[in-house]
């Protein structure tokens, strides 16, 4: 499959596709849904502003379906005084998955980092997650425990 499937920057009509695929994932996460404008969103995250600080690539198969994307963003690291790249989601459609998609999503994230001058990509996963912890111990990755909260802040 990965022989003739790509991974390209996304591209404003791959955007409800992409929320879409982002609906499955929060589902296989068992988190809440996206916003129901989450397409138009990324749009002005990704497109209408001068300097997008958001990443999105998407992973196309053949017939020209995305079938998967990631997402990402550099971040600070207070510890370390420096930029890293954070990947936010990567997510394949089930019936896309064991292929090498996931793994050219991956090397595009990583050639991200680099062309932005990058030396490390860090991302999460839930812990019962054991089909991707294993996919990212198989391309080297090491876990760091933690766990991540979340706060609301009142308007």
């Amino acid at each position: 499959m990965t022989a003739t499937a790509r991974v390209r920057p996304a591209e404003r009509a791959d955007l409800p596709r992409v929320a879409e695929l982002a609906a499955q994932h929060a589902a296989y996460e068992r988190s809440a849904p996206p916003v129901p404008d989450l397409a138009e969103r990324l749009a002005v995250l990704l497109f209408d502003t001068a300097e997008p600080r958001l990443r999105c690539l998407v992973a196309e198969l053949p017939g020209g379906e995305v079938a998967g994307y990631a997402t990402c963003a550099p971040e600070l690291s207070t510890w370390e005084g420096r930029e890293y790249l954070h990947m936010d989601c990567l997510f394949l459609a089930a019936d896309h998955r064991g292929g090498g998609l996931g793994a050219l999503l991956v090397e595009a994230v990583v050639a991200e980092a680099r062309r932005l001058g990058l030396e490390e990509v860090q991302w999460q996963t839930p812990a019962w997650n054991e089909g991707a912890v294993r996919f990212y111990h198989r391309l080297g990755a090491r876990a760091r425990e933690k766990l991540r909260f979340s706060l609301a802040v009142a308007r």
